[in-house]
Order: C-alpha cells, then sequence, then structure tokens
C-alpha cells in the first residue's frame, strides 16, 4: 500500500510549469517552418494528388503535435496517458504515395523538436533536409521540365494499344515519360508525365487520342502549369 501510494505522489509530483512566452516563441517558429514546409512540397513534390490541397495539413500537424508533446512532457501521469490513448485511436488516413507520409513524418517531426524546446537543433535539421530536397530536385532536369500528368483510359484494350499511344503522344508534346500500365482483358490504364510547350499542343495531343479510339477517357493532372 505504500509503494502505491509512493508511485501515486511521484506521478502527480512530477508536473512542471510551462512557461506561457517560451510556447508562444516555439508556437511561432513551428508554425513558420510548418509553412516552408508546404511551399516546397508544392513546389518539389512529386506527388500525383493535389499537393497544394494536402500541404495546408502540415501547419495543423505541427501546431497540435507541438501542443501536445508540450502539454506531456511537463508529467509523467500525462505521458502515460497520451500512451494508453494512442494505443486506442487508429489513424487510418488516405496515403497514397511514400513521399506524403515522408513529409508528415517530416512536420511532425518540427512539432516534437519544438514541442521538447529543441528549437535550434529542429531548425538546423529541417534546412539541412530542405537543402537536400531543392538539390535532388535541381539535379533530376529531366523530370523538372515535364509539367503535366496524362492517364489514359480504354475499356477496349484490344483495340488500342500502348504503343499507338506513346507514339501518338510523342508527335504532339516536347517529351513523354511512362510512369504506370495496367492492361487486363476488360481495362486499359496508362499514366504518363509529359511535357507540354504551351495550350495549344495540349490540345493537338488530345483531339490525337480521341481520333485512336472515341470511348478513349483522358485525364489530365495540373503538376507546375501549362498556362
Amino acid at each position: 500500500m505504500n509503494r502505491f501510494q509512493t508511485f501515486t505522489e511521484f506521478l502527480t509530483a512530477t508536473s512542471a510549469h510551462i512557461p506561457v512566452f517560451e510556447f508562444i516563441i516555439n508556437l511561432i517558429f513551428a508554425g513558420l517552418l510548418s509553412y516552408i514546409l508546404s511551399r516546397i512540397y508544392i513546389k518539389y513534390g512529386n506527388s500525383l494528388s493535389n499537393r497544394k490541397l494536402f500541404g495546408k495539413n502540415f501547419f495543423l500537424l505541427t501546431m497540435t503535435t507541438m501542443m501536445i508533446i508540450s502539454i506531456v512532457k511537463s508529467s509523467l501521469a500525462l505521458s502515460l496517458g497520451l500512451v494508453g490513448a494512442l494505443s486506442i485511436v487508429r489513424f487510418r488516413a488516405a496515403i497514397k504515395e511514400p513521399e506524403e507520409l515522408s513529409y508528415l513524418f517530416l512536420a511532425i517531426g518540427i512539432g516534437l523538436g519544438f514541442g521538447a524546446n529543441q528549437g535550434v537543433i529542429t531548425t538546423i535539421a529541417f534546412f539541412i533536409i530542405a537543402g537536400v530536397i531543392v538539390l535532388r530536385k535541381a539535379f533530376s532536369r529531366k523530370e523538372e521540365n515535364q509539367n503535366l500528368y496524362l492517364t489514359v483510359y480504354n475499356h477496349k484494350p484490344k483495340e488500342v494499344g500502348i504503343e499507338q499511344i506513346v507514339r501518338t503522344l510523342q508527335e504532339h508534346s516536347a517529351g513523354v515519360n511512362l510512369k504506370r500500365f495496367d492492361e487486363t482483358d476488360e481495362l486499359f490504364e496508362a499514366s504518363f508525365l509529359i511535357d507540354f510547350r504551351d495550350f495549344e499542343q495540349l490540345n493537338e495531343a488530345k483531339y490525337a487520342l480521341q481520333k485512336l479510339e472515341g470511348s478513349l477517357k483522358i485525364s489530365f493532372l495540373d503538376n507546375k502549369g501549362i498556362i
């Protein structure tokens, strides 16, 4: 009984006061870094999803992570309670690409660093990682020149093949890169990274593809803008 009381007193006694001014300063810098991270993701990311919409989540995720860490680090009881809560709650976010998960972990890392009052180390690490992302993108010149994602669907795969589609795209674009290709007896789907110099060239490619097969479904996804 005495041991239990001692342990209970230890849990309730080991709590520290959180300096409000220090917390606000860390919150501001964490928000600033999360904003920079979102801009880096929008400009240098390779995800096929809507990067502007996904990047808006970084700010809220970073702020929430920092708030939680700042609170639970002041009390061992709260830390144990957080572990129990996380064992119950399951997050089922639809992460389609590994790159999205990497940026989410980086946003969480920013929140963890400033929540633990390790702002200097966190800031240095962030800018080193950001520099690596920018340099890696700068050396990927082939990927940088291509600016539009194109997905082609066809429910008659035996009438139009991948060779015809690639040949047509090469004739009406500045560059073609096949990213994904799926084919069954009932469906044909191919995803490309295309470089169009202007909007007229895009229209020419669209009409040329439609001439191949009237039932061909074409989907364009903007990467960095063509107009």
